[in-house]
C-alpha cells in the first residue's frame, strides 16, 4: 500500500461514509425542502407528466406483463431467473430442465386484470409451457415431450431475447447508432454503453477496452454525432480494480480512461465513468481526478461521472466535484442516479460487521438525498448536472428549482421512462439523454436482471405508477415530509451491522479493507505491533516455565525469528492435569452467568488487541491481512455465541410427569478437557474449543500446534485477564509427545481436536486403550476431498470468484478448501479459460503486505510435500502461478484429471483438482464424491432450484453452499464440522456443540411422601 497522503484528500468524505443516518439526513432534510407554493406548483406539473408517462407506460406490453408478475411473487422471480440464465445455456438438456423449473413451479394463470392482447399471449404461452414440462407419463405424454421440447426452447429464448430487446439498443455499436438516428429516439442524446461487468481476466479488461475504443472510432465517424457520448465502468478496464491493488489498478485504469478521454476528445463526444459498489468510490474519485487534471484534455468539457443517492456521502461528493471543476478549470459533467447496488450494500455491511451502513436504509431518504444534491448541483457554476430520473415529482421538483436555466440534462435508461421526456424535449427545449447498452444479448443478462430489480420491484415509482391500489397522493407525496414522519433513523426492520444478531449477541466487529484510509490506519498498526517481540511457555497455574526455548520463524522468510517457544515437558503435563482437576469444580459452581461474561469480556479484550494478534497471525501462520483480521473476528464471535448459548442451555429445567412428583434437569461441567488445536485457525478453532469447555464448567489444558504458539500464548494471555482462573485454563505448548501425554491421562475425560483423519483416529485409540478409565468424549473436526460441482446454468464470472476464494484463498489451507471443481462438460472450456486467466492475477507473496491474495503454506514439510505431488503430477497440470523463491510458497496450480476417481486423498494447498461430468449425470457424480468418505463441505452453482435440492439430498456432507463460495463458515449461521472421514460432530458455532461438553443429570422428588399430595388435595374442589 502507498504510503503518501494520496487519500487524504478524501477524509472528509470518508467522515460521512458509515456515520448514523440521522447525523447524514438532517442537513439534507434542510437544502431538500420547499416552501408550500413551489410545493403546489411542483405536484401540478409533476401530475400532468405522470399522466403523460401513465399512457406511454399502458401502450408498452413488457411494462404491462411485468407489473402482472411482480418481481416479489414466485412467478416474477422464475421470470428474472430465467432471463438471467437461459441464453448462456448451451445444452438442450439443461435448458430443458431450467424451463421445467422455472415455469414449472409456479402459477401462470393469475387474476386476468390485464387484458391487452400480448400481455394475454404471453400468458397463454406460459400456461401451455407449464402444462408441458408437467406432461406426465404416458404415449400422449412422450409425444407432447418430443414435439414440445424444441418449440419450447425456441418459444422462451424468443421471449426472453424479445424482453431483451426492450432494454438493449443494438448488438454493436453500429446498430445503435443506426437506431439512434430513427424516430422516437433522434431527438434524444446517446450515452452508449458497452455492456459487460467487472472484468475477471486481463484478456476480459483488453477486450472491454477494445469495445470502448470502437464505440468511440464509430461516433467519430458519424456525422449525427453531436451531444453523444458514452459511458464506462472502471471496473471492467482491470481485472483487481480494487483497493488492496490500488497502487498499480488506480495508476493503469486512470492511463486506459485518459486514452479513451483523448478519442472522446477529438470526436467531440462526451466520456461519463459510471457509478459502481461504494467500496470502489475512492478508486473512481481518483481516476477521476488524474484524468481531469491532465493539461492536454483541459479545453474538452465532455469528462463526467455519476454519483449515487443512496450513499451517505453522495452530498459530499457534489462539493468535491465542484472543488476538482475549480481546481483544473474546467466544466465537469455530474450525472445524478439514485443508486444499483442497494441489496448488496446492506448485505455487504452486515456481512463486514461494519459500524453501519454505507447506504440509507430507508427509500425516502435516498429520495431526500437526490433532491439536496440536485439543488446543489444547480447552484455550481462549473458543474453540469445529469439527472437521471423516471420519477416524475423528481423531475418537476428539479425544473421548478431550475427556473430558466437550461445548461443541465435529463436521462433515462433506454426502454423505460417512455413518455416522461418526449413532451419536455419537444416544448420545452429540455435535453434529454438515454441511457443505452449496446451489447449481444449474453452480455446483456446481468444488465438485464439489475435493471428489472430496480425499475420492477414493489417500491419503484414506475412499478407503483402502474399499480391502481397506489393513489396519486402516494405518488406525489414529498419525500422530505414522508422522513420527517418517519423520523431520521434508520429503517428499524434493517438492523445495524454490530446489532445482527439481535439481543442474542454483538456482532464481531470488523474493519473495511475496500476503504484506502482505513486500510492504511490497519496496516500502520500492525506494522507497530509486529515490533513486539513475542515469547511462549507452558502456562502452568498461571505460571509461564522457563527454560531452553526455540526460535519460531516465519514461514513466509524463514530467516525472519518471530519469537520463541519454551515447549512443556511430561512434568508439565502432569501438573497441568492435576490442577485443572482440583479447580474444576469450583469453577463449575460458579455459575454459567459467571463464565459467560467472562468470555464476553474476552471477546472485548480481544477486540481491543486486534492489530497485535493480526500481526502475529501473519508473521507465525503467515496470514494474508483479510485472513487475519476474519480469524480474529471468528474467535471474537466464538466467545459470544458461546456465552449466549450456554444462559439458555445450562438453566436448571423443570420436567414433566405425573401429579406430586418434581422433576428437574441440569447440565454441569464433564472434568478436564484436553483443546488440541490446528495451525490454519492457531487463535479461532484454538479459542473456540477451549472456550465451549470453559463456559460449560470444564477446566481445560490447551494444546497449541506447534508451528502456533504464539498466537496460542496471547490468547490465553487475554483469557486470564478476562477473568478465567489461571488453574483452570493451562497452555502446553509442544509436539506429539505433549499431545500423547495428555490423551492417556485417565483424568482428562474428553479431546476436542482439529486436525488431519489420521491424528483423529490415533487419539480415539489413545483414549480407549486404558480399559479402567471411564470412556472420555472425543469431538474431532478433519479435512475433506472438497468438491464443487458446477452445471451450465452458472453464471461464469460468479464461479470464477467462488473458485479463486474457495481454492487459494488462505493458500488452500482450511479444512473446507475446495479440492475438486467438477464442470459440466459442455461449460468447461470457457469456465477454464477464465479461471486459469484469473490466477494470473493473484499475487503470491509476502503476507503483510495488503496486495496479497496468496501467502506461504506453514513450513518446510508442508511445501515439499506438496511441490513433490505437483512434479508427480506435472503433465496433468494445466496451470500454475510462479511463485517467490525464499519462504515456503507453493504455486496456485490447476490439475486436470481423467475420472472423478483419481482423487483419493486431502491435499492440503492451493492445488485444485478439475474434472467434467456429463449433463443428466448429477446423481452418480454425487455418488461418486461422497464414494471417498469425506463429509465435510461440498459447493453447487447452479440456477435450476431441483439441482439443489437434488445435491442437498444425496450428498453426504456437513455443510452445503449453493452459488457462493465454501470457505468462511459464520459462527452461528453455518455451523461447521462433516461426518464419516471428515469428523464426529456435533458443529462448531452450532447449537449442538456444547451439549458435548456437558453431563445430564436428574433430580426426582416424590412430594406427597412427606405428608401428601397438598396441590392436588387443594384442586378437589
Amino acid at each position: 500500500m502507498r504510503r503518501d497522503a494520496v487519500w487524504e484528500r478524501y477524509r472528509g468524505l470518508e467522515r460521512r461514509r458509515l456515520a448514523p443516518e440521522a447525523e447524514v439526513l438532517a442537513p439534507l432534510v434542510a437544502e431538500a425542502s420547499t416552501d408550500a407554493e413551489t410545493r403546489a406548483r411542483i405536484v401540478a406539473r409533476a401530475s400532468r407528466l405522470m399522466a403523460e408517462l401513465r399512457e406511454a407506460e399502458r401502450r408498452g406490453w413488457v411494462n404491462r406483463f411485468l407489473h402482472r408478475w411482480r418481481l416479489n411473487s414466485e412467478e416474477g422471480r422464475a421470470l428474472l431467473q430465467l432471463a438471467e440464465a437461459f441464453l448462456r445455456v448451451p445444452d438442450p438438456a439443461t435448458a430443458d430442465a431450467l424451463i421445467a423449473d422455472k415455469i414449472g413451479s409456479a402459477d401462470w394463470e393469475g387474476d386476468g386484470a390485464d387484458d391487452s392482447l400480448l400481455t394475454r399471449s404471453a400468458t397463454w404461452s406460459l400456461m401451455l409451457s407449464k402444462a408441458l414440462v408437467e406432461a406426465g407419463e404416458g404415449p400422449l405424454a412422450r409425444v407432447l415431450a418430443r414435439a414440445g421440447e424444441p418449440f419450447l426452447r425456441a418459444a422462451v429464448g424468443a421471449a426472453i431475447r424479445a424482453i431483451a430487446g426492450r432494454f438493449v439498443m443494438g448488438r454493436t455499436i453500429g446498430e445503435a447508432l443506426e437506431r439512434a438516428r430513427q424516430a422516437p429516439f433522434r431527438s434524444f442524446r446517446m450515452s452508449f454503453d458497452m455492456l459487460g461487468e467487472a472484468a475477471r481476466t486481463t484478456v476480459d479488461a483488453e477486450r472491454y477496452f477494445a469495445a470502448y475504443a470502437e464505440a468511440l472510432r464509430a461516433l467519430a465517424r458519424d456525422p449525427d454525432r453531436q451531444g453523444h457520448g458514452i459511458s464506462v465502468k472502471l471496473s471492467a478496464l482491470h481485472p483487481r480494480f480494487e483497493t488492496a491493488q490500488a497502487p498499480r489498478a488506480v495508476p493503469e485504469v486512470a492511463a486506459r480512461v485518459a486514452e479513451l478521454a483523448r478519442q472522446a476528445a477529438a470526436a467531440g463526444v462526451g466520456l461519463m465513468v459510471d457509478a459502481e459498489e461504494q467500496h470502489r468510490l475512492l478508486l473512481t474519485l481518483e481516476v477521476v481526478a488524474t484524468v481531469a487534471r491532465m493539461p492536454a484534455l483541459r479545453d474538452w468539457d465532455g469528462l463526467g461521472f455519476a454519483i449515487q443517492a443512496y450513499g451517505k456521502r453522495a452530498r459530499a461528493l457534489v462539493d468535491w466535484a465542484e472543488e476538482l471543476a475549480h481546481d483544473t478549470g474546467r466544466l465537469l459533467w455530474v450525472r445524478l442516479v439514485k443508486g444499483a447496488y442497494w441489496d448488496t450494500e446492506i448485505q455487504r455491511a452486515q456481512a463486514a460487521g461494519l459500524p453501519d451502513y454505507p447506504v440509507f436504509t430507508r427509500k425516502a431518504a435516498t429520495d431526500v438525498s437526490y433532491l439536496a444534491c440536485a439543488r446543489a448541483l444547480l447552484a455550481c457554476a462549473r458543474l453540469r448536472p445529469a439527472f437521471a430520473s423516471h420519477n416524475p415529482l423528481t423531475v418537476a421538483t428539479i425544473l421548478e428549482w431550475a427556473g430558466p436555466r437550461r445548461d443541465f440534462e435529463f436521462q433515462r435508461l433506454f426502454g423505460m421512462g417512455e413518455g416522461l421526456y418526449e413532451g419536455l424535449v419537444a416544448q420545452d427545449r429540455i435535453v434529454c439523454r438515454l441511457y443505452a447498452p449496446v451489447g449481444g444479448h449474453r452480455d446483456l443478462l446481468a444488465y438485464l436482471v439489475r435493471r428489472l430489480l430496480e425499475n420492477g420491484a414493489n417500491t419503484s415509482f414506475l412499478h407503483q405508477m402502474t399499480d391502481p391500489s397506489v393513489p396519486d397522493e402516494a405518488l406525489l407525496a414529498d419525500p422530505v415530509a414522508r422522513v420527517r414522519a418517519a423520523g431520521l433513523a434508520s429503517h428499524p426492520a434493517i438492523p445495524r451491522p454490530p446489532d445482527l444478531f439481535g439481543r442474542e449477541r454483538r456482532n464481531s466487529e470488523g474493519l473495511d479493507l475496500d476503504d484506502p484510509l482505513e486500510l492504511e490506519r490497519l496496516v500502520n498498526a500492525v506494522a507497530e505491533a509486529g515490533r513486539e517481540s513475542a515469547r511462549a511457555g507452558p502456562i502452568v497455574g498461571g505460571v509461564r516455565a522457563l527454560g531452553p526455548c526455540r526460535a519460531v520463524r516465519a514461514p513466509f522468510d524463514p530467516g525472519l525469528v518471530v519469537g520463541e517457544v519454551c515447549e512443556a515437558s511430561a512434568r508439565d503435563v502432569g501438573r497441568a492435569v492435576s490442577m485443572a482437576a482440583q479447580a474444576q469444580p469450583a469453577w463449575d459452581e460458579t455459575g454459567v452467568d459467571t463464565r459467560a461474561r467472562a468470555l464476553e469480556r474476552l471477546a472485548d479484550r480481544l477486540e481491543a488487541d486486534r492489530p497485535a494478534l493480526i500481526a502475529l497471525l501473519q508473521h507465525e501462520a503467515g496470514k494474508t491481512l483479510p485472513d487475519a483480521l476474519a480469524e480474529v473476528r471468528e474467535a471474537v464471535d466464538f466467545c459470544r455465541y458461546y456465552a449466549a448459548e450456554a444462559r439458555a442451555l445450562m438453566r436448571e429445567r423443570r420436567l414433566p410427569g405425573p401429579t406430586g412428583e418434581d422433576n428437574r434437569l441440569r447440565l454441569r461441567g464433564r472434568g478436564v478437557w484436553a483443546t488440541v488445536a490446528p495451525w490454519n485457525f492457531p487463535l479461532a478453532i484454538f479459542l473456540g474449543q477451549t472456550v465451549a469447555a470453559l463456559v460449560t464448567g470444564n477446566a481445560v489444558v490447551a494444546k497449541p500446534a506447534p508451528q502456533t504458539p504464539l498466537v496460542a500464548a496471547r490468547a490465553i494471555a487475554h483469557a486470564h485477564a478476562a477473568g478465567i482462573p489461571p488453574d483452570v485454563l493451562h497452555l502446553l505448548p509442544g509436539g506429539a509427545d505433549v499431545g500423547e501425554a495428555l490423551i492417556r491421562d485417565a483424568r482428562v475425560v474428553g479431546v476436542a481436536f482439529t486436525g488431519s483423519t489420521a491424528t483423529a483416529k490415533a487419539i480415539a485409540r489413545g483414549l480407549l486403550e486404558d480399559p479402567g478409565r471411564p470412556i472420555p468424549a472425543l469431538i474431532a473436526e478433519t479435512g475433506g476431498i472438497n468438491a464443487m460441482i458446477v452445471d451450465s446454468t452458472a453464471l461464469p464470472e460468479q464461479v470464477v470468484a467462488d473458485v479463486l476464494t474457495s481454492a487459494f484463498r488462505s493458500a488452500g489451507q482450511r479444512c473446507s478448501a475446495l479440492r475438486l471443481l467438477l464442470l459440466q462438460e459442455d461449460v468447461a472450456a470457457p469456465i477454464l479459460r477464465m479461471l486459469e486467466g484469473a490466477m494470473d492475477t493473484l499475487v503470491v507473496g509476502d503476507p503483510r503486505d495488503p496486495a496479497t491474495d496468496v501467502g506461504p503454506v506453514i513450513d518446510r514439510a508442508a511445501r515439499d510435500r506438496l511441490l513433490a505431488y505437483l512434479e508427480a503430477l506435472r503433465p496433468r497440470v494445466r496451470h500454475c502461478r510462479p511463485v517467490p523463491a525464499n519462504g515456503w510458497f507453493v504455486p496456485p496450480a490447476l490439475i486436470e484429471l481423467e475420472r472423478i476417481d483419481e482423487l483419493d486423498r486431502e491435499w492440503f494447498g492451493p492445488l485444485l483438482h478439475v474434472a467434467a461430468w456429463k449433463a443428466g449425470d448429477l446423481e452418480h457424480v454425487i455418488a461418486r464424491v461422497n464414494a471417498k468418505g469425506y463429509g465435510l463441505t461440498m459447493g453447487v452453482h447452479s440456477r435450476i432450484a431441483a439441482v439443489a435440492r437434488t445435491v442437498e439430498r444425496f450428498a453426504r456432507v456437513g455443510n452445503l453452499y449453493v452459488n457462493r463460495p465454501m470457505i468462511g463458515a459464520v459462527v452461528g449461521s453455518q455451523p461447521f464440522g462433516g461426518e464419516g472421514l471428515s469428523g464426529t460432530g456435533p458443529k462448531a458455532g452450532g447449537p449442538f456443540y456444547l451439549p458435548r461438553f456437558c453431563v445430564e443429570r436428574v433430580t426426582s422428588v416424590d412430594l406427597a411422601a412427606g405428608g401428601g399430595n397438598t396441590a392436588l388435595l387443594s384442586l378437589a374442589d
